[in-house]
């Protein structure tokens, strides 16, 4: 059985909650990635994506160098340990329609990021496809509802 911890990538960064928005916004882009771990003590206390700051405070017109990270973050954080199952992990993701998680050992510290990407080359075919039609369903129906 392949672990997360043999396919996840341990070359990541997190950031304070209490970071400007606008430094965090350019760690991303620096980064070339979608999300950010919030952490204080090597303890995550949150993530904020690149959607986050669109809609929690571009939209509402906050200023983002004055807007804290906090102030916009995701608090209920999806997380994975770095000693589970691949293909326990992928099914979660299906489940929780997310792409990403952030993954932390068994003292709940911060020590990686596992992507559907990293995943999709170690997991079994069907599992993967099952997760990628989960995550998009689940896109597609946000949207709808939007709408």
């Amino acid at each position: 059985m392949t672990k997360i911890k043999d396919v996840m990538s341990p070359n990541f960064k997190f950031m304070a909650p209490d970071s400007p928005v606008s430094e965090v916004a350019q760690q991303m882009r620096d980064m070339d990635c979608g999300f950010m771990p919030l952490a204080e003590n090597d303890k995550m206390v949150g993530m904020i994506t690149d959607r986050d700051i669109t809609v929690r405070a571009v939209a509402e017109g906050k200023n983002p160098a004055e807007c804290k990270a906090r102030d916009c973050m995701t608090a209920k954080t999806y997380y994975c340990y770095d000693d589970q199952d691949v293909e326990e992990v992928c099914n979660n993701m299906g489940e929780i329609q997310v792409r990403r998680l952030p993954v932390v050992n068994r003292d709940k510290r911060l020590v990686g990021v596992v992507s559907m990407g990293d995943l999709a080359q170690v997991a079994s075919r069907p599992n993967v496809g099952q997760t990628q039609q989960q995550i998009t369903a689940g896109c597609c129906k946000k949207a709808q509802e939007a709408a």
